[in-house]
């Protein structure tokens, strides 16, 4: 009966040298045993069912057996062939199914072009549920994709791309096959979910930074087909599964061109190791930040603007964002001035309407770390504007006893400039003439200070010397000396005297200087 059906076995048994043949191989039938088993019940006419789950396997050893209709009608080969056109095929979930069972037949399932029939056929049908969806949810069709090998996901992908499939099609359907097919790396947003991930090189990590790559590599080249939260969980598996630069570098690119659109959270993202603990990948962030300031530079000129004078929305928005994001990082002991200051002066000044956001960063950065001198106190502080601080925002720095003397004083004499002019926030000098004012201000201070002491130290001169010098005659008359000569054109040199500087220190006895007109200058 065997023989009868199967050219394959009827040869090797004419083949064979051996007398009494009592055994023959055929250990590499597409299936195994089992399938054997049902090749086996149909020579001999038992009856056996052909499912979605079988009819592959079937088809390949009935290829195998040679059990085609040349030997005998209606042979395992054209049944098989019926039952996988007319029901696996004429569905979605059905080609799936077969598809997913060929997995284990390759490559002889290719051969036999099972593969590409149901790749065929699961794309197109894909597509349609996607434009006209049949089922609730309407993504129904995503979740039956992910049964699939990465390799054949990806041929049904390439399928659906050949086929004129839109953006958000293909987005769909890569996000949920991520989801699955990652799940505890991609799903996992506050880093607490696992906990005893192997972080050597097993082969599961090694399975899964394969995984990861071939998915980024099948993304569609609109940047902004993703949302930016899906991207960041993609990165930051990549960054701990030690993925190829390329595949970094790709999605680091897709989220800076939608970086408006990113929360603080979505950052954090990247900042947060799969064991809890709070690890940052601040190069990541920089690239990142980068590449979006990069691309608003080359808007801005080609629209013809100054990207220095006027910042967009989006630039805005993005400035908040990294400045929450600093608030966010600076409670870490480990960051350095460093890296906390470049992280801050990636984003524009000009993209900062108000510094109070990043007042607060600094605030908690300082807080952190209690030990840092006056200069390290200073170089970090120097990000920020202290003119551009809200009114609220600079009474607390004036009464904040971590930041440097010099910013506690920008901000009081803005305070200063405005009780004194009688005017509001809104009609006060922009901060740029504000801050050239203050800076010729202090200055001049500066200069009246060093001539003050000069005068000072001349006058404990022509004193000593006084001293030193033999009475005269009361009746004969003082002839003018050197010294109150000189003494008399340095008070015509007064420097205080077109100015508005205190002269309280200076001696009313004083010989040979006139004193300027007493006025108040001070900043409190």
């Amino acid at each position: 009966m065997l023989i009868a059906k199967s050219n394959y076995i009827r040869k090797l048994i004419i083949e064979s040298k051996e007398a009494d043949l009592a055994r023959i191989n055929l250990s590499n039938i597409p299936g195994g045993p089992e399938i054997f088993e049902k090749a086996a019940r149909f020579c001999y006419g038992v009856n056996f069912d052909i499912t979605v789950l079988n009819v592959a396997a079937l088809r390949c050893a009935a290829e195998y057996l040679q059990m085609t209709d040349l030997y005998c009608e209606n042979n395992l080969c054209s049944r098989t062939e019926d039952f996988l056109s007319q029901v696996p095929l004429s569905s979605l979930s059905g080609a799936l199914v077969v598809l997913k069972s060929c997995e284990d037949l390759l490559p002889m399932a290719e051969d036999l072009k099972i593969v590409q029939r149901c790749v065929d056929v699961a794309s197109a049908k894909a597509c349609v549920e996607a434009n006209f969806p049949s089922r609730s949810p309407p993504n129904w069709w995503t979740e039956e994709l992910t049964i699939l090998d990465v390799s054949f996901f990806e041929k049904i992908i390439t399928s659906m791309k050949s086929g004129g499939a839109k953006a958000l099609t293909i987005a769909s359907a890569i996000i949920t096959y991520a989801e699955r097919s990652l799940r505890d790396l991609v799903r996992d947003h506050s880093g607490n979910g696992i906990k005893s991930l192997d972080s050597g090189e097993s082969d599961i990590r090694i399975q899964q930074r394969d995984l990861l790559q071939s998915i980024v590599a099948l993304m569609p080249p609109e940047k902004a087909a993703f949302p930016i939260n899906f991207l960041c969980r993609l990165l930051r598996t990549g960054i701990f599964l030690r993925a190829a630069n390329i595949c970094k570098n790709e999605l680091e690119k897709r989220i800076s061109v939608i970086l408006e659109h990113a929360t603080v959270d979505d950052l954090l993202v990247l900042s947060f190791s799969y064991d809890g603990e709070r690890q940052f990948d601040h190069e990541s962030i920089r690239r990142i930040i980068s590449g979006f300031v990069e691309k608003e530079k080359n808007v801005s000129v080609f629209n013809g603007g100054d990207f220095k004078e006027a910042s967009s929305t989006a630039m805005q928005r993005v400035a908040k964002t990294v400045d929450a994001y600093l608030g966010e990082i600076a409670t870490s002991v480990d960051l350095s001035i460093s890296k906390f200051n470049g992280i801050a002066n990636l984003v524009p000044k000009g993209a900062r309407k108000v510094d109070d956001d990043l007042y607060r960063a600094i605030d908690i950065y300082l807080k952190t770390h209690p030990n840092l001198d006056e200069i390290e106190r200073e170089n970090v502080c120097s990000v920020m504007d202290p003119l551009k601080l809200s009114y609220d925002a600079r009474v607390h720095a004036s009464q904040n006893k971590r930041l440097p003397v010099q910013i506690v004083l920008h901000a009081l004499y803005y305070d200063q400039l405005k009780v004194r002019s009688g005017t509001d926030d809104q009609t006060m000098p922009n901060a740029v003439t504000t801050r050239n004012q203050l800076q010729a201000d202090v200055s001049l201070m500066k200069e009246n200070e060093e001539l003050r002491t000069e005068l000072l130290k001349m006058k404990m001169n022509v004193k000593d010397l006084q001293k030193t010098q033999g009475t005269s005659s009361k009746g004969n008359v003082k002839k003018p000396t050197f010294f109150s000569s000189m003494t008399k054109t340095l008070g015509k040199l007064n420097p205080f005297k077109h100015g508005s500087k205190d002269t309280s220190n200076m001696d009313d006895g004083m010989p040979g200087l006139t004193k300027p007109r007493r006025r108040r200058f001070s900043i409190s």
